[in-house]
Parts: C-alpha cells; sequence; structure tokens
C-alpha cells in the first residue's frame, strides 16, 4: 500500500507487476479491490496500478464538499503517475472510473498511450439528460445518507464487496464526482487519436448503446460484448474479460 497527499487528502495506491504502466479507476462506491481478480492476468507483462478515490476505501475522506470533484479525481491521477514515475499509462476504469479516464484524456492527452472504457457512458449532451443523471446522483446521496454503508449490499458485485471507512465520503463523491456539468467530455470523443477498448456486458442493458456511441465515435475504439455479464463485468466473467483486456493490451506492442 503507498499513499501521497494532495488536495486535503490521502489517496491509496496499489503496484504489482513491471512494464508498460496501466492506471486502472474503480466504479463509484467500489474500491481498488474490485480489480483484485484479474490482476494477475493484467500485471503479467505490465505494471498495473490501481487505487481508492478520494471518499473511497483506505483514502480520506475531506470534510470540504468543494474537494470532491472531477478536477481533484484527475489531479489525483496525475499525481499518481507522477508517483509511480510514469510520463504515458494505458489509462482505464469501470463506470466512474471510465468516465474519469475519458476525461483525463480530454485533460491530459499526452499521457496517455491507450484507453480501458469498461461498462461506462460518456456523459451527456442534451441538458435534459444530464439533468436526470444528476437527479439520480442526488437521490444516491441521499440514500446513503438514510441507509448508511448498508445500501451497498444491495448494490453490484463491485459495490458490495467494496470496504469503505465510513459513507460521508461516499455521499460527498455522489454530488460532486459522480454528478456532471457539461458535455464536454461527450463532445472529445472524436478527438481521441489513441487505440481504445470498450468493453461491456451483455446483461448491462444500461450502457450498451453507450458502447456502440463510443465504438463509433472514437476513431482507433474496439469494442468487445461479454457474455453472460452485466456491470461488473470483470467479476462476473473474470476470464472472458481478461482474455479481452490482455488480448488488446498485445496488440499496442
Amino acid at each position: 500500500m503507498a499513499m501521497i497527499e494532495r488536495a486535503g487528502a490521502q489517496i491509496h495506491y496499489d503496484v504489482q507487476g513491471q512494464g508498460p504502466v496501466i492506471l486502472l479507476s474503480h466504479g463509484y462506491s467500489a474500491t481498488a479491490g474490485m480489480w483484485d481478480g484479474n490482476a494477475p492476468a493484467l500485471a503479467r507483462n505490465h505494471t498495473l496500478v490501481t487505487w481508492d478515490m478520494r471518499g473511497h476505501g483506505h483514502s480520506s475522506s475531506p470534510e470540504d464538499p468543494a474537494l470532491y470533484s472531477e478536477e481533484a479525481t484527475l489531479g489525483d491521477m496525475n499525481a499518481i503517475l507522477d508517483a509511480v514515475g510514469a510520463k504515458t499509462a494505458i489509462i482505464g476504469g469501470l463506470s466512474l472510473g471510465g468516465f474519469m479516464s475519458l476525461a483525463f484524456h480530454r485533460s491530459f492527452p499526452e499521457r496517455v498511450s491507450a484507453l480501458l472504457i469498461i461498462a461506462t457512458g460518456p456523459g451527456f449532451r442534451k441538458d435534459e439528460a444530464r439533468a436526470d443523471w444528476n437527479v439520480y446522483a442526488e437521490t444516491t446521496a441521499q440514500k446513503l445518507e438514510a441507509k448508511g454503508l448498508d445500501l451497498l449490499k444491495r448494490m453490484t458485485p463491485e459495490m458490495a464487496s467494496s470496504r469503505h471507512q465510513g459513507a460521508e465520503g461516499l455521499i460527498k463523491a455522489a454530488r460532486g464526482m459522480l454528478s456532471q456539468r457539461d458535455g464536454s467530455v461527450i463532445d472529445s470523443l472524436p478527438g481521441i487519436k489513441v487505440p481504445a477498448l470498450i468493453v461491456v456486458g451483455d446483461r448491462d442493458k444500461q450502457f450498451l448503446n453507450a458502447a456502440d456511441y463510443m465504438a463509433a465515435k472514437i476513431p482507433a475504439a474496439r469494442r468487445v460484448t461479454i457474455a453472460e455479464a452485466g456491470h461488473a463485468v470483470n467479476i462476473d466473467q473474470p476470464a472472458a474479460f481478461d482474455q479481452a483486456v490482455t488480448g488488446f493490451l498485445a496488440s499496442l506492442t
């Protein structure tokens, strides 16, 4: 376990393996632990870096709600790459982690050699759709306020298996990091020049159309749909997921 101090928070990260760096980000209310089952395959020929977003897992939960934002998250990712000595990396993640990976490319394209976009949506161009999503984010925060961490036990596997220091950080993360403010990420897709792998489970109905959209808009995108898998595609079907990702990684060399 390693830690960095940045922007009012202690950020936890883990490093395994040797080779080109992969930085993998978890989904909202999950932790770096969601990648444990995939780490042996992904770290075989690469340096795999996983981390806990602020408010999640072993990372700290600042009191100031303003410290939970897209900008803070991207800054944390940038600082982790600096800490491991990586000028560039394969950047990826699931759900919120995938969205932040797209946002990271938009802000720091010079640091991204490829993208792994897993069970992810690219955000919303229309204000009405974005407002609906932000209602969902606020509702999630309110449910956590009412039920605490017990709420996660009824969620998808990457959330249900996660361990957090408390619910307060997740509540602030829902209002800050999970909510969205504009369409800059979705508008950035056609400008992505690096190879991108888009992975989605065939049972992840909410994100199938998003995967189609990103595959059509990102010039060098490859889409893989994994059978018998839901939102936690890497946990539901780890062997098929590992095969898809390691095959993509091998194509980069």
